[in-house]
């Protein structure tokens, strides 16, 4: 008799799912995408740059020039930290910035969210407290739903996060860190002023918290004037990390991001990546530091358009939404937060609204505690101002066949 016929007819179960993986579910946007995706719906809920700006041809002759003159490096395996090349130019647009940074101040990245990551992996143990804004960047509660960190969001208003009341969460919690975007906020839109910088950067300082400040937007200013990053503040070097991205401003799918990190925590992060991919792909690198400089021109380009579709879209809303909605008016980035009036549920209205081929994004999934449940996210970037003007009388039309509840 054979082993295979003494072997069992019953099948035992496979061990189960890592309990992080079965506690933090996947992106409801991306589901929102995935439901949208036929050519006839105008969306709103992405946050993809206009694919119709991208400069094709100054990334292609980029990576020609790389492949002619460079092939063998490029196509290499390359340090952890990153292509010398590109941290020095990422360097020397932080100091423009009036940031001083060197290149070994910065670790490049598969995207900025594999910064997050890193970071989570680098600081947190489960268990461990993480403060954020009301509402938050999606993809940040993700990454620190799976470090099993618990997350804390922090009262603020239009301004941001307030000070006092993250001095006594501070003081309550003792977490590990403290997760902004202070410009051009995902969802929300708006920017945390300079003397709001200031008095949060002075509670780091205080009361002992990592900051981390995640800045893919910054470049996409429309109109007002720059506000210089937290991490450029006086005291605040040694305790936030700088993230930024090309995403935006070049192009998501070259998938290339960098933090900006104090030595001991940085060098935490490359052992980190070793382990997950050890380094970001050679050839984007090169290539993204060949076309460094004709990035601002690009961007100048960029920004004149994007600035036209924001107020394309704020022309649209009041006659879009419901009488005492409220919204943002963001000077840059990608985003616009409206709120509905408090009987309307947006997240049970969005596939009414679909059947009108428009959709947004609900603004539940952006909060770490108890939702406003009559907020939305609407992405301006992506369509030109007449598909705008439609998407926003298809929203109207979605919204006014729906009686709210009293």
């Amino acid at each position: 008799m054979t082993v295979a016929e003494n072997a069992p007819t019953t099948r035992v179960p496979l061990p189960p799912l890592a309990a992080r993986a079965r506690a933090v579910g996947g992106s409801p946007v991306r589901d929102i995408l995935a439901v949208t995706a036929r050519p006839e719906v105008i969306n709103f809920a992405g946050g993809l740059p206009a694919p119709e700006l991208f400069d094709r041809d100054g990334i292609a002759a980029a990576f020609r020039g790389v492949l002619e003159d460079t092939a063998e490096r490029a196509l290499q395996y390359s340090t952890t930290e990153g292509e010398p090349a590109l941290r020095a130019g990422l360097a020397a647009r932080a100091g423009a910035q009036g940031l001083p940074t060197s290149a070994d101040d910065l670790l490049v990245t598969t995207g900025s969210q594999q910064a997050l990551s890193l970071l989570a992996t680098a600081l947190l143990e489960p268990g461990d407290t993480v403060l954020v804004e009301s509402p938050c960047y999606l993809a940040a509660l993700q990454v620190f739903g799976l470090a099993g960190a618990r997350v804390v969001s922090v009262p603020g208003d239009e301004d941001g996060v307030d000070p006092t009341a993250l001095a006594e969460l501070v003081r309550r919690e003792r977490p590990k860190l403290l997760y902004l975007v202070p410009t051009f906020q995902n969802p929300t839109g708006r920017t945390m002023p300079a003397a709001r910088r200031e008095a949060v950067a002075t509670v780091a300082a205080r009361e002992g918290l990592w900051i981390v400040e995640d800045d893919p937007y910054g470049d996409l200013r429309y109109d007002g004037d720059r506000v210089p990053w937290i991490a450029a503040l006086p005291g605040a070097d040694d305790r936030v990390v700088l993230l930024g991205s090309f995403s935006k401003i070049m192009a998501p799918g070259l998938r290339l991001g960098w933090m900006r990190a104090p030595a001991a925590l940085r060098r935490a992060c490359v052992v980190a990546k070793q382990a997950v991919d050890l380094h970001t792909p050679t050839l984007n690198q090169l290539a993204a530091a060949r076309y460094l400089g004709g990035l601002d021109a690009h961007v100048a380009r960029v920004r004149a358009v994007y600035g036209e579709r924001r107020d394309a879209m704020l022309a649209g809303l009041p006659g879009a939404l419901p009488e005492g909605s409220t919204w943002t008016r963001p000077e840059g980035g990608m985003f616009l937060w409206a709120r509905l009036p408090r009987s309307y549920d947006t997240t049970d209205l969005l596939p009414r609204v679909v059947k009108e081929d428009v959709a947004y994004v609900p603004g539940a999934p952006f909060y770490a505690g108890d939702p406003d449940r009559a907020t939305l996210r609407l992405c301006f970037v992506t369509q030109t101002p007449d598909e705008i003007a439609e998407g926003l009388r298809r929203l109207g039309r979605g919204l006014a066949a729906v009686t709210p509840p009293a």
